[in-house]
């Protein structure tokens, strides 16, 4: 940490001596700043699809270098992982597919993941609680759109150089943002690098009940690095007022290496085959993603939107361990390596033939390929006689292929009512071939109406209502088709071997959204109330048996599921109620789920471990006597018992997250900004149970977490 804070200090004091040194007289006050209501505020308060827009500079302010931690602090939004270091996204308290996550309006390719993305390049975040015929439909919980800087107005340069310190561990970050016009042509690049080492120690405690009882303890280790790179340029070329042809792509290159060693201790009962564990890990990831889009202002005011684009990712992991026991010693290598390539296509024709309404027409086609293997080889040191090791040569090949067509009409009825009608097909096709098993042809479609409306009440209009009705659906994953096998190193089934099923079916839902919407004045202020239902059939849960000796967990469509929730959220800038009152701005929203699947008993039957609670309290404050601006959030999400069938049980424990930050402004363009996240560091803990024949056994599985400090330097040209 010293090494950390010597550089911080000294280069506090030297800026600060700039900011000195411009500053006016001792004596004169910076004026009050009046806050004004933001273009994000105004697009949420009158689109009559319901959706939240997160702006740059809320993106920004706390300092964070993942999407994923600016996304926890939205109304609905959790995560699923250990505190301070990401995790799957869930919407309303679903993920793993219930959750659309799109990429400037397109569903993210196969194998991206919004870690690759740091936060400066990013324009806007708009989450959709309702689904438009525009996107897929493949957003029960709904959908969260990532959309790249865009905007081009002047030549500016900024860079931001940071450093962090996690567990002790040190880490830096540089970022850079460029941009310029020149006549027709306009440009933009941004681009980022982030390094770190990790250091995440955990510990594992295993209990059996009943005939056969018992105890162990595991204390696991992972040590390591990261580095990540990324790039997006932007090409904007103006033919005309309106008619814009542009070039946007994205590079994201990625290198992860790890240590992780796993001792497991044997109080009573049975040992386990292997109870020591020596790994490397060895991950190197490229993703290059490019599109060409072009926008062409048509006859009568109607509108053409064309997009084209290619991606390319490649993965290859290499982990050598070895294990050993009481009777076995071995050594196994896995070597996997993988690559998807695909094509999209989009279109959106649109027209104001008639008055009062915005219609519009579309398609969106998509194509990947990918082709991925694993080789295992194994060498037994030490073992019983007879015992075989077991080498595999797994190659597989999927294409999955997605087509949709869709057609809406936006209805300004009045000036206070707004209607939106859509419909859209969508249908996904996957085809797959592997060398341990057949081949796999799975077919989904669905059609989907969509309707939703808005009505402003009062004079003032200051309030309103809004009101959707939505047919969306999940379509199986082509990890969750394949029947490949992984094993795992001590089969049980706590831990079971996993494998995929080439018989599931689309979830069909359908869903109502009901919102009531308070706007306080023109400071931005908002009181909001909503509530949401999903009714989705053939649900599909991972099941756990025993095939032929080996716990075995599989996806399965099981049954109808209900969910409802409530939503509240309040933003509160003082200035907006209280002229005089500080430069504050509060915020907080609440998120209350239920959900029952009908094929599995109660209590605590929820779909997906669906978190039941989630919240966030913040509050923002910019003195008007200094250049500092403050703040912190503080969140909490809920846990506890999921019955995930008649045998199997999950627990996590509820998780408190406390952030704070600071920014001083030396000059208009340079600033420090400093922020600490996960102040409470609360250990994670999750539990596995299973009830046997012989009686319950469970994996309780205990992480601590640490408080990540980032010192962040930014600059402008």
């Amino acid at each position: 940490m010293k090494k950390i804070a010597l550089p911080l200090l000294l280069i506090v004091q030297a800026l600060n001596s700039v900011y000195a040194q411009e500053q006016a007289p001792a004596d004169k006050v910076t004026p009050k700043v009046e806050i004004k209501g933001s273009a994000a505020m105004d697009i949420r308060r009158n689109d009559t699809a319901t959706k939240i827009v997160v702006t740059q500079e809320e993106i920004l302010k706390n300092g964070d270098t993942s999407i994923g931690e600016v996304l926890k602090r939205l109304p609905g939004i959790t995560l699923d992982g250990v505190q301070g270091r990401g995790g799957n996204i869930r919407m309303r308290g679903l993920g793993s597919g219930y959750t659309s996550i799109m990429l400037n309006g397109e569903p993210a390719p196969p194998g991206f993941s919004l870690d690759s993305l740091t936060p400066d390049m990013i324009e806007r975040i708009e989450v959709m609680r309702a689904a438009t015929a525009e996107f897929s439909t493949q957003a029960i919980a709904g959908g969260i759109n990532i959309v790249l800087k865009k905007a081009i107005s002047t030549a500016q340069t900024e860079i931001k150089a940071g450093l962090q310190s996690d567990n002790g561990q040190p880490g830096t970050s540089v970022n850079l943002q460029m941009s310029d016009r020149k006549g027709p042509w306009s440009y933009s690049i941004g681009g980022g690098f982030l390094y770190g080492d990790f250091d995440r120690p955990s510990r594992t405690i295993t209990e059996a009940t009943g005939s056969a009882p018992l105890l162990r303890r595991a204390e696991a280790t992972s040590e390591g690095s990261f580095r990540n790179f990324n790039l997006a340029p932007r090409v904007n070329y103006a033919i005309k007022p309106g008619d814009v042809i542009t070039s946007q792509s994205f590079i994201a290159v990625n290198r992860f290496r790890a240590h992780n060693t796993e001792q497991v201790t044997t109080v009573y009962g049975s040992e386990p085959q292997f109870s020591g564990l020596n790994q490397n890990i060895k991950a190197d990831f490229e993703l290059f993603r490019t599109d060409l889009s072009w926008a062409r202002p048509l006859a009568d005011g109607a509108k053409l939107d064309m997009k084209a684009g290619l991606n390319y990712n490649h993965r290859n992991v290499e982990a050598p361990n070895l294990q050993t026991g009481s009777l076995f010693e071995r050594t196994r290598e896995v070597t996997s390596e993988s690559t998807d390539k695909g094509f999209t296509s989009t279109g959106k024709y649109s027209s104001p033939l008639i008055p009062g309404h915005a219609l519009a027409t579309g398609w969106d086609i998509g194509y990947s390929k990918r082709d991925e293997d694993r080789i295992q080889r194994e060498q037994y040191l030490r073992a019983p006689a007879g015992t075989v090791p077991q080498n595999l040569d797994e190659i597989y090949s999927a294409d999955v292929t997605r087509l949709a067509a869709y057609a809406q009409d936006e209805w300004n009825v009045t000036d206070r009512w707004s209607v939106y009608f859509g419909l859209r097909w969508e249908g996904v096709n996957v085809k797959s071939t592997g060398t341990d098993y057949g081949s796999i042809d799975n077919n989904s479609s669905v059609l989907s109406p969509l309707f939703q409306t808005l009505y402003k009440l009062g004079e003032k209009k200051k309030d309103q209502v809004r009101f959707g009705l939505t047919r969306t659906y999940k379509a199986p994953g082509v990890g969750d088709l394949i029947p490949r096998r992984f094993t795992s190193n001590n089969n049980s089934s706590t831990s079971p071997d996993s494998m995929g099923n080439p018989n599931l079916k689309p979830e069909l839902a359908w869903g109502l959204d009901l919102a009531f919407e308070h706007y306080l004045g023109e400071g931005g202020g908002l009181l909001s109330a909503s509530t949401y239902a999903r009714r989705i059939e053939d649900i599909t849960r991972r099941r756990v048996d025993l095939i032929d000796g080996v716990w075995v967990s599989r996806p399965v469509n099981a049954g109808t599921a209900n969910t409802y929730g409530i939503e509240l959220e309040a933003k509160l800038p003082l200035r907006s109620i209280m002229k005089e009152a500080p430069g504050v701005e509060m915020r907080a929203n609440l998120t209350r789920s239920w959900s029952k699947l009908d094929t599995v008993p109660g209590p605590n039957n929820r779909l997906d471990q669906q978190v039941p609670v989630s919240g966030t309290v913040g509050a923002d404050w910019k003195l008007d006597k200094l250049p500092l601006t403050l703040g912190g959030s503080y969140s909490y999400q809920g846990g506890g018992e999921v019955r995930i069938s008649d045998r199997q049980f999950a627990y996590s424990v509820p998780k408190r997250a406390l952030d704070l930050y600071g920014l001083w402004k030396f000059t208009p363009k340079t600033q420090l900004r400093l922020s600490a996240s996960n102040m409470l560091h609360q250990d994670n803990l999750t539990q596995s149970s299973y009830i046997e024949a012989t009686g319950k056994r469970s994996d309780t599985t205990i992480t601590p977490t640490s408080v990540l400090f980032r010192a962040m330097l930014e600059m402008k040209l």
